[in-house]
């Protein structure tokens, strides 16, 4: 052990009338534009389809993303993406 202690990072996700979106343990933004959103959770890579997204607040910090649109899928995937700008900052 070397005196590091991990801390898991929990993530969810609260939907609301598939117009926003509401997301914990974010730690990337791998890419987003208006018609995908693709983020990297504690959990996965989790990419968002839909109609007119966008991010309306980032909290680096946290790790909590709040979004708005047409929400039309929400999938995930184990990929390991590679770094981001985005990622430099939720260090």
């Amino acid at each position: 052990m070397d005196g590091k202690i991990e801390m898991a990072i929990r993530h969810s996700i609260i939907m609301e009338d598939r117009n926003t979106l509401q997301i914990t343990g974010v730690t990337d933004v791998e890419s987003f534009d208006e018609q995908i959103v693709v983020l990297v959770t504690s959990t996965g890579e989790l990419v968002i389809k839909g109609q007119g997204l966008h991010i309306t607040k980032i909290d680096v910090m946290t790790g909590n993303i709040s979004m708005e649109g047409m929400i039309d899928q929400l999938a995930y995937s184990d990929i390991k993406p590679s770094h981001s700008f985005f990622g430099k900052l939720f260090r």
